[in-house]
């Protein structure tokens, strides 16, 4: 009998052991943007970690194993910190610290406080660790491309990055240029002049652009050449100095074309060139100039290749998914292909 209440005894014993529990306050001046409008962030937060979450007025409590407890911590460290540092902390916040954190991949607020250029209370700053890295790349260096999916901010981190460059005068012009490469269309079916045809290749440049400066301003420095969007074909024969330059959809050029471009480089210019390899658009079964420029430049000093993933992607979090599952997709319709013994229709 007494054996048998010290074996009951030790039950819960046991399982008080395994219980973790950590308090702490939430600073006043972090609190609303903490916890979000209606408590959001809270509920995110309760979702996505194993640690029970509690809040009493100005103080968190976490329940759960140490271990769940001790990650929980970090994740609303990181969180005030972010706070107390003016940024407005939303779900899409937690979810990236908790995912960060769950991956090893540094500390969130020194990712997600990296401010490259703001206007009228808008800052513009990587969302991710592999947007952290395209960026400091282009700081570090000549020419760097940035390579991944739709909606993982390639170009718009490259737009920023040449706002900065101007506003602090390293450089004293911006040049932005994508090939006109339609999807679908001809030019020369679409009406007007050759200007409002190669509009639309160039629209989602100057809407990029519009987030960054001030829009009555950009006609004054267009006008003055210190910003300059023309489609590819317009830099031929061309030597760019003090420049920054983007090339934007760069998976539809051809290799002689990205080998035209990259020869524009002068004397204190910077280059970043963008696309996504998955979405090219070339007629005739044409090699992508993106698609083989790593292994002809791959040796090449002062020169990086970032890649951003569906994990990299910042628009709706329905767009990563897609991603994702068009990338299985392909890998299973690869496969298959190469076991009937060969290529289809030639694409690749």
């Amino acid at each position: 009998m007494a054996g048998t209440e010290t074996g009951g005894a030790a039950r819960p014993d046991n399982r008080v052991s395994a219980e973790a529990q950590a308090r702490f306050p939430i600073p006043e001046a972090a609190q609303l943007s903490l916890l979000g409008s209606r408590d959001e962030n809270l509920r995110v937060a309760e979702d996505l970690l194993a640690a029970d979450v509690h809040v009493r007025g100005t103080e968190v409590t976490l329940t759960g194993t140490p271990a769940d407890v001790a990650f929980a911590e970090r994740v609303f460290a990181e969180l005030v910190q972010l706070a107390e540092g003016g940024q407005q902390v939303g779900p899409d916040t937690v979810r990236r610290t908790v995912g960060m954190l769950s991956s090893g991949d540094g500390s969130p607020a020194e990712v997600l406080s990296l401010n490259i250029v703001s206007r009228r209370g808008k800052t513009i700053r990587p969302k991710t660790l592999n947007q952290k890295r395209y960026v400091d790349a282009i700081d570090k260096h000549t020419i760097v491309f940035g390579i991944g999916p739709a909606g993982t901010g390639k170009t718009y981190l490259a737009m920023a990055k040449a706002v900065q460059a101007l506003q602090a005068k390293q450089v004293t012009r911006i040049v932005l240029t994508r090939p006109a490469v339609e999807a679908g269309e001809r030019l020369g079916y679409l009406p007007g002049t050759l200007n409002e045809k190669i509009d639309p290749y160039l629209r989602p440049l100057y809407d990029a652009l519009h987030d960054m400066v001030e829009p009555e301003s950009i006609p004054r420095l267009m006008q003055a050449g210190t910003i300059e969007i023309a489609p590819l074909a317009y830099m031929r024969g061309r030597t760019l100095n003090d420049a920054f330059i983007i090339l934007d959809e760069a998976q539809n050029t051809t290799p002689e074309q990205m080998k035209m471009f990259l020869t524009r480089l002068g004397f204190g210019a910077k280059i970043v060139v963008t696309g996504d390899i998955t979405q090219i658009d070339l007629p005739g079964g044409q090699r992508s100039g993106l698609r083989v420029v790593r292994d002809i430049l791959g040796g090449v000093e002062d020169l990086h290749f970032a890649e951003l993933t569906s994990q990299d992607v910042v628009r709706h979090k329905l767009v990563g998914d897609i991603v994702d599952a068009y990338e299985k997709w392909q890998a299973v319709q690869d496969a298959q292909e190469q076991q009937t013994g060969g290529w289809k229709g030639g694409r690749r």
